[in-house]
């Protein structure tokens, strides 16, 4: 598949444009309207059959929970090893396509890992993420921003003082859950750890108000998010955090997604043990 195309797929799941936009610019690409149709599958990915850990693992306690957020109600998907004492909780943040399969298979992933993890849906004031990815993304765009990084601020207080609870969290997100991540490191002072994969940054003046320790992930190939990073490292150095930035060559944005077009399995698999043992030091130590 050409680069163009994943280009092209690329902008349409971030929202640049919508469906019908999409399918006629990939018809142009691609050389015809029934090589596009072929080509769908293969781009948009198949979450059931590429997850990792089973829904039903007997490893691990899973389900939905709710907890309360700026906007009302917050519905997530919980994930934690079955019958563990005391956890530390890593808050687990989705792309732009909302709460599907694919995070709540991460989130297991990282229950694995010895942690309460959970996902919250940032659709929830909507009702929750709709099945149909392309009716999920023009709700991102209806989100207020402010509200919504209040609302996973309120994902670290529910995981700090849960009765499982070790006190200790952290938050990973990647995309558009890699710019919410960075915010919420921004906004809550409690948060041990953040780990945003490819995330727009926060803002330099905004920097210093980070507490947590930051590992932070970028893709090689990824020029736009990558424009930010000199910026956001001299504002990190400044303000004295504690920082570890790693770029993947050969990797483009979205290589963790396993469900995805990018995903590039040498970078996802060296970005995944970098991560595992940064929570681990940050959250167990």
């Amino acid at each position: 598949m050409s680069p163009e195309i994943k280009d092209l797929y690329e902008e349409y799941a971030r929202g640049a444009m919508d469906r019908r936009e999409f399918l006629g610019k990939l018809a142009i690409v691609a050389g015809g309207t029934s090589i596009a149709a072929s080509l769908l599958p293969a781009l948009e990915g198949a979450p059931a059959a590429s997850q990792v850990v089973p829904k039903d693992d007997l490893r691990l306690e899973t389900g939905y929970i709710k907890f309360p957020g700026e906007t009302g109600e917050m519905r997530a998907y919980s994930a934690k090893p079955k019958g563990a004492g005391k956890l530390a909780g890593v808050i687990v943040i989705h792309e732009n396509r909302g709460l599907n399969p694919h995070t709540e298979d991460v989130a297991r992933r990282v229950a694995l890992e010895g942690f309460h993890a959970i996902a919250p849906d940032a659709l929830s004031p909507f009702g929750g993420t709709p099945e149909n990815p392309d009716e999920a993304r023009p709700l991102f765009q209806k989100l207020d921003r402010a509200a919504n990084t209040k609302n996973f601020v309120a994902a670290v207080e529910y995981l700090k003082t849960g009765p499982q609870a070790t006190g200790k969290v952290a938050c990973r997100g990647f995309c558009w859950g890699g710019a919410v991540t960075n915010q919420v490191a921004v906004n809550a002072p409690d948060l041990a750890a953040a780990v945003p994969f490819y995330g727009s940054q926060p803002a330099p003046e905004d920097v210093p108000k980070i507490k947590a320790a930051m590992l932070i992930h970028y893709a090689g190939d990824d020029e736009r998010i990558n424009a930010g990073i000199p910026a956001f490292e001299e504002a990190l150095k400044k303000a004295g955090i504690e920082y570890k930035i790693c770029l993947y060559e050969g990797a483009g944005h979205a290589f963790m997604n396993d469900t995805g077009t990018r995903y590039h399995k040498e970078a996802a698999e060296l970005a995944w043990k970098r991560t595992a043992a940064f929570l681990k030091e940050k959250l167990k130590s």
